[in-house]
């Protein structure tokens, strides 16, 4: 079923988010996000990379495509979108100036149209060509939150694809623990993770997993290079489960041998720190109130310089290049929790001078009464 979603869910979405455009004045929103344009027709791409927008207007009666050749077929297969244009690809190419014809088509001459202009799919050049080929046109406002705020809340199909994911990220952290060990490689770990997730009907992650040992383990990205663990090391995993493109993150730093004192004393005041984060996250506390939190255990431990400047962020669907979703925990982040909304919270604790890391982390579902974490794995430090 290449569409994941049934017909009536994805209108219901559909007329939200024209509530939205009806009520921030505008009459028609230009998407050039791919997350607002799978959550709200299913269309799954990942050529948003090249120029392509969505446009909707504001009654919800036109839904329109304007795409490459390769993505007509992906559009056909995966979505509802019925109205797909191409622009061709050649010498001299202004999408810009074709999706200006058909939006004089849709009688958007002297309009009001929002714009996703915080968008992967819109680069900073074709946002130029964007604005030159509408100036006169149209009036453009900054709209790229509008879908944004709609999918921080889901629905109860989009939870039963995180809880999946979950389980995914539950099964790839099993395929990993199998594998760390004295002599254990990075890739085969790696391998092993990707392969669980993937085995089980799950999708490629919007970013890549951090798989980095020894110095590598104080490292929140990933960089190329593989090693061996040693008979004393340590490991920092970062991963997702991804199903349907719901994803569900997991984080942990994991010791071969005996840990030193500092990253034990470090894991206890992480694992503090989370449950000081657990008490926060429930419907009507502020996003900001969960990194308060995190820090304030932090900083009582006398670990401020270790931590870091936010401490999460809300999941859901997201593609390449990363699978962060909008909002982040970080302080005087004023967005009030709901119960259906999903938070990734990592309590990364890096300590440069001792060379150690820990990173104990998990995903978390917004309930009526506080939350519920989604990962059945425990929060350890010593492996074995």
């Amino acid at each position: 079923m290449p569409i994941h979603f049934t017909a009536t869910e994805l209108a219901a979405r559909r007329r939200r988010a024209c509530d939205a455009m009806q009520r921030d004045g505008v009459d028609g929103l230009l998407m050039f996000r791919q997350e607002s344009m799978y959550y709200l027709t299913g269309y799954d791409t990942f050529g948003f990379v090249f120029f392509q927008c969505l446009y909707v207007s504001a009654d919800g009666s036109i839904r329109t495509l304007l795409t490459r050749a390769p993505d007509l077929r992906q559009a056909q297969l995966t979505s509802d979108i019925e109205d797909i244009r191409i622009w061709r690809d050649r010498d001299g190419a202004n999408p810009a100036l074709e999706l200006r014809a058909l939006l004089e088509a849709h009688g958007c001459k002297g309009k009001r149209l929002g714009v996703e202009y915080d968008a992967y799919g819109l680069t900073a050049a074709n946002g130029k060509r964007l604005e030159a080929a509408l100036d006169g046109f149209c009036t453009l406002t900054d709209a790229s939150m509008l879908v944004s705020r709609l999918r921080v809340v889901k629905s109860a199909a989009e939870i039963a694809y995180v809880r999946r994911a979950a389980a995914l990220a539950d099964d790839a952290y099993d395929a990993a623990v199998a594998l760390v060990k004295p002599g254990g490689f990075d890739g085969d770990i790696s391998a092993a993770m990707h392969s669980a997730i993937l085995r089980g009907d799950g999708d490629e992650p919007a970013n890549e997993f951090i798989v980095g040992s020894g110095p590598v383990a104080l490292l929140c990205r990933y960089s190329s290079g593989r090693r061996h663990l040693a008979a004393n090391d340590q490991l920092t995993l970062e991963w997702a489960g991804t199903f349907r493109h719901y994803h569900s993150a997991m984080m942990r730093t994991l010791v071969v041998g005996k840990p030193p004192a500092r990253q034990v004393e470090m894991q206890e005041v992480a694992l503090e720190a989370l449950n000081a984060c657990e008490e926060q996250l429930r419907p009507g506390q502020t996003v900001g109130s969960v990194f308060d939190a995190y820090a304030r255990v932090c900083d009582a431990a006398g670990m401020t310089d270790c931590r870091m400047n936010a401490c999460g962020y809300s999941l859901g669907t997201t593609f390449a290049p990363n699978w962060m979703d909008w909002p982040m925990l970080y302080t005087g982040n004023p967005v009030v929790l709901e119960p259906g909304m999903v938070f990734f919270m990592h309590m990364i604790i890096f300590d440069n001078e001792a060379g150690v890391a820990v990173t104990p982390a998990q995903t978390y579902l917004v309930n009526a009464t506080g939350n519920e974490s989604l990962s059945r794995s425990p929060l350890h430090l010593k492996v074995g």
